[in-house]
């Protein structure tokens, strides 16, 4: 028996030797998926199939590469390189260089990148005089991206009644025509796009029946990776291909199908059995990856999607540790609790900063985790997506609060002068810059000072009088006041709000999760109750502070993982942490009413358990901010569907204390980089010092706050005796001012969090 077969089990065995006929594959997670294709290869290969005659088609080049190694090792010879494997857009854009003159394009054709694309169609919607703003060049691409990966060129796609109904909705009833402009200058151009190399791929072999009994006849043997994430394009062109030999082999998970948004359908591995006559059906269940509690929850997970295939993963591994189920009362106590628990594990079991992993629904939760580990000195790396305060819809918006407090500072004017756009140009912007350096005067005073000539217009003095405006809320208002001002008035907000692509739709989240950061800072008391500073400067040095550690990331250190769910597929962790386990978070809000939708949601929820080795979290927050308001979250139903008997709960109280060294030891710790925050933490400093410390009266009791009132005497722990001058807000966040007297003075106290005595 040949070496390469030593090792597989059983079920693997039967997938590799199984040569002729379609047969499918369902490998669970961590099942050795890799290793069966690209051993089923080799044994092919080694029964005497020419290399030529096979096709192995994937959706990653590292995945490519990695099977054509696997391949050249395991049989000991050079004859791996005559295989076509690749990706689906590599392969089939080297069919089409040899084709393309059937196609009438030139056979080095250009392939447009996204960029090129999307600014061939900011060209075409400026000659039809259409307002760019409105019809955006990424949804005009998305939308077109769509059509072609489900078929549609530009004619079905005007004829398309539903279509047509969805474009008119949005307002945007001429994307069909950029469509067909878009489509003609590609041609004239003698170019492709991504989506054209499957398109086009499908145009040839429907239109030219010699290019379709070519190509049947050279790919004897046929096999498809993560089949689950194909799409209707490359379904319908894989079932073209293997029409005449029907030598088909799809290997996937569709407990995995995790993808829908970017079209790929559940359905084509759900119907497989019913495309095929007498197709082998080989379940690979046994996981070399996890413990068999994590399998265990994860197979009583995916138990209650109704479209499935049925599996039952297990494993020979160890029963392994409980989950552990982490109650917190906020989404900042969420990720102190992750950062907390992860130098734990690190002191008690030896894990390395790279053994964890956080995974998230979505990008915007990633900030109250990348504060803590910061504050905690533990390295982290964001894995396919850039930090969130470096996301450009954030660095906007603290530009526009920057500028509020301190106009000086030419760069961040610069970005949002004319962002949204407001007709001030690259031109008018050099000019004042000239002007700046003539006069040497920032660039501020030559935009704000009438006397200046050469410079105004109508547009500048709008924008001046807009900060102006800005700034008079700044003695008044607190941070979160003045800052959703700024979103609302500047059009911020509502230009990321009119962009309803997957990515707009990121960046708005983004924009709002940075809005309720600032409404958590402004409503956070110290640990004794006391609100401090909660102005929008303060606000600022403090996110300086954690912006400026950025800077000191090694991306190549050993570090923890920081992640979507999406990003997390085919990866895998000693330690996971799973978090923001809220309805309407996960599952998202958006998919409660579709079914489809939900079992989507519940499969991204799998592939987030069998990303855990050895120890699994799972954790949801009490409340968090969500568009500057404070929310009560449930916890997701797919928390209910976890076996009690794998679970170990915990609940972690309310946190108002700051994170571990706290913010006064963040400063001190910054001088060398930010020197002007010096004055500040002297400032802090001072206040803790410089009144005499109080004695609690013996066997001191804190009383129940909502029986206090205007007027009453009361003692603090740590501030004395006071009397209570007035009372403000609901029942849940009421705010005093109490007396202290000397050393102390006034202070705003938050009752539900500050310990008072009432003095009888």
């Amino acid at each position: 028996m040949q070496n390469y077969l030593a090792g597989l089990n059983d079920e693997q065995r039967v997938a590799v030797e199984h040569v002729d006929g379609p047969i499918m594959i369902i490998a669970g997670a961590g099942s050795g998926k890799t290793k069966v294709l690209t051993t089923r290869i080799a044994h092919l290969m080694n029964g005497g199939v020419d290399a030529f005659n096979i096709l192995a088609l994937t959706f990653t080049n590292k995945a490519a590469a990695e099977m054509k190694e696997r391949v050249e090792k395991a049989l000991g010879n050079s004859e791996a390189r005559n295989l076509y494997i690749g990706t689906f857009h590599s392969v089939f854009a080297r069919i089409l260089r040899g084709e393309a003159h059937r196609l009438g394009y030139p056979n080095n054709f250009t392939i447009y990148d996204t960029d090129d694309a999307k600014s061939v169609i900011r060209d075409i919607v400026k000659d039809m005089n259409l307002d760019d703003k409105h019809y955006k060049a990424a949804y005009v691409y998305n939308r077109i991206s769509a059509a072609k990966n489900s078929l549609i060129d530009p004619v079905m796609y005007k004829a398309d009644t539903s279509i047509q109904q969805e474009d008119s909705r949005t307002t945007r009833p001429l994307i069909g025509d950029i469509y067909d402009a878009y489509a003609k200058r590609c041609f004239k151009n003698g170019a492709m796009d991504f989506d054209d190399l499957l398109f086009k791929m499908y145009v040839l072999l429907t239109h030219f029946p010699e290019a379709l009994a070519k190509y049947q006849n050279r790919f004897r043997y046929i096999l498809i990776d993560e089949y689950q994430d194909t799409n209707l394009a490359q379904y319908a062109i894989i079932k073209m291909l293997g029409a005449r030999h029907e030598n088909i082999c799809v290997v996937g998970d569709d407990a995995q199908s995790i993808y829908s948004f970017r079209g790929a359908t559940v359905a084509n591995i759900l119907q497989f059995q019913d495309d095929y006559e007498d197709v082998k059906v080989v379940k690979l269940e046994q996981n070399y990856r996890s413990t068999q509690t994590i399998l265990n929850v994860a197979n009583n997970v995916i138990g209650n999607n109704k479209h499935q295939i049925k599996k039952e993963l297990w494993t020979s591994n160890v029963e392994g540790e409980k989950i552990m189920l982490v109650r917190t009362m906020t989404d900042n106590d969420e990720g102190r609790f992750v950062a907390d628990a992860i130098k734990e594990q690190q002191m008690r079991n030896h894990y390395s900063n790279k053994d964890f992993a956080v995974l998230y629904r979505t990008n915007s939760q990633s900030r109250s985790f990348e504060e803590a580990l910061r504050r905690m000195n533990i390295p982290y790396k964001l894995v396919g997506g850039t930090s969130f305060y470096q996301r450009k819809e954030v660095k906007d918006f603290l530009a526009y609060l920057r500028t509020v407090v301190n106009t000086q500072d030419e760069e961040n004017i610069k970005r949002i002068i004319n962002y949204p756009a407001r007709g001030i140009g690259k031109t008018s912007i050099e000019k004042i810059l000239v002007r700046a350096n003539e006069l040497n005067v920032t660039f501020w005073e030559v935009i704000s000072n009438p006397d200046i000539p050469g410079v105004r217009s109508a547009q500048l003095d709008n924008f001046v009088m807009m900060i102006r405006s800005f700034q008079s809320m700044l003695a008044k208002g607190n941070a979160y006041d003045l800052a959703f001002a700024v979103g609302k008035h500047t059009g911020l907000v509502q230009e990321l709000h009119n962009d309803k692509s997957v990515e707009g739709l990121a960046r708005y989240e983004n924009v709002q999760e940075l809005l309720n950061s600032i409404k958590e800072f402004t409503e956070t008391p110290d640990e004794e109750g006391e609100l401090l500073d909660k102005s929008l400067g303060s606000y600022l040095q403090q996110i300086t502070l954690l912006t400026d550690a950025d800077k000191d990331n090694d991306p190549d250190a050993d570090a923890v993982k920081l992640m979507t769910i999406h990003g997390a597929k085919g990866l895998e962790f000693g330690c996971v942490f799973v978090v923001g386990l809220e309805e309407n978070l996960f599952p998202s809000s958006m998919s409660l009413f579709d079914r489809a939708d939900l079992e989507e949601e519940r499969r991204l929820f799998y592939v987030a358990i069998t990303r855990a080795k050895e120890r699994l979290w799972v954790t949801y927050a009490n409340s968090r901010y969500r568009f500057g308001n404070l929310v009560q979250n449930d916890p997701s139903r797919f928390i209910e569907e976890i076996p009690a008997a794998h679970l170990d709960k915990t609940f972690t109280g309310v946190s108002n204390r700051p994170a571990p060294g706290g913010f006064n030891t963040m400063l001190n710790q910054s001088f060398d980089k930010v020197p002007s925050l010096k004055k500040l933490a002297d400032k802090l400093a001072s206040a803790t010092t410089a009144a005499p410390a109080h004695t609690p009266t013996a066997n001191f009791a804190a009383d129940d706050a909502s029986g206090m009132a205007v007027g009453m005497q009361v003692e603090h722990q740590k501030f004395g005796f006071g009397k209570i001058l007035t009372l403000e807000g609901g029942a849940n966040n009421k705010i005093a001012g109490i007396d202290f007297g000397a050393g102390h003075g006034v202070k705003k106290i938050m009752l539900n969090f500050a310990k008072l005595r009432i003095v009888k």
